[in-house]
């Protein structure tokens, strides 16, 4: 199959579809394309080969990497890299994925977990992965049959790349996202609870994704997976439960409602008798008049 899926390599650096573009490359002879960047990802697994990545961080430091077989990259976009083929008589064997932000961004409005390991990329600045050689050959059985279908003229083909594509993004990121936390349990619960004890303190200012992403030094993308997968909801609806929670008890005790609300974050009164009257059945004034204490 490989062998009828593969591409014949050439040196554009552009995409011709709006959406995405995947190949799978076996060349001999191959020769070494200048540092060059994207203004999409590219998302890479190496099968075999005598080559080095370099991968540019900035004009003064650059980013060595012997390739050996299993290994996945995802280069942001205008992040510059280049393959250095060291011997010319083995072949250089590789998928090859790319991207376009405006698909990412499609994705992304079905579902954040689309684009963990994108955004991890571009937050934490790694871009290479080693895979075990289960998740390898499973990886590679997705970018084939991406492969096979976007080569196909059966009725439905462009459905069902459209799911090929989504499978194949996934099972990297559950991949990728399984070995990070396998790792670092500890620190994650460390600023989960940070993070729960930060909001409690903080409950009159914004509180946004954004905030907290910037207050942490960690992507957002990583708190919305952390809230997610420990609590099954977002940070924003935690936030607004916690508000809620300690509005209600300051009622109860005889607060005035109207100052209450504005104590804990709400920024009108629409909002919070809409969220209060959500989450508890009634009104702050009714839940007042019947829990007062």
């Amino acid at each position: 199959m490989k062998t009828k899926l593969r591409s014949s390599f050439n040196s554009r650096q552009y995409m011709l579809s709006s959406d995405f573009e995947v190949f799978y490359y076996s060349d001999k002879n191959f020769k070494t394309l200048n540092p060059h960047s994207h203004d999409y990802y590219e998302c890479y697994l190496f099968i075999e080969g005598d080559v080095t990545m370099e991968i540019f961080k900035n004009e003064n430091e650059v980013q060595k990497y012997e390739m050996s077989p299993g290994d996945l990259m995802i280069v942001p976009p205008g992040i510059s890299h280049h393959a250095l083929m060291h011997d010319s008589d083995k072949y250089y064997k590789r998928f090859v994925f790319w991207i376009s932000k405006d698909c990412c961004k499609k994705l992304t409005e079905e579902s954040i977990d689309y684009m963990y390991l994108m955004q991890r990329a571009e937050a934490f600045k790694k871009y290479i992965y080693h895979l075990a050689p289960a998740h390898f050959h499973l990886v590679e059985s997705k970018f084939l049959r991406l492969l096979e279908e976007t080569s196909s003229e059966r009725y439905g083909s462009d459905t069902f790349s459209h799911l090929c594509l989504c499978d194949l993004i996934l099972t990297i990121n559950r991949i990728i996202y399984d070995e990070d936390h396998r790792h670092s349990e500890d620190d994650e619960l460390s600023l989960f609870q940070n993070i729960l004890s930060y909001v409690e303190s903080n409950l009159e200012e914004v509180l946004s994704l954004d905030d907290i992403a910037g207050q942490f030094f960690v992507s957002k993308y990583y708190i919305a997976h952390l809230f997610k997968d420990t609590l099954g909801i977002s940070l924003h609806q935690y936030v607004i439960k916690k508000r809620l929670s300690e509005c209600r008890d300051a009622i109860t005790h005889g607060a005035e409602i109207t100052h209450t609300y504005e104590k804990f974050g709400f920024r009108d009164y629409s909002s919070f008798f809409k969220a209060f009257k959500k989450e508890y059945g009634m009104s702050p004034k009714e839940y007042q008049n019947i829990y007062k204490k």
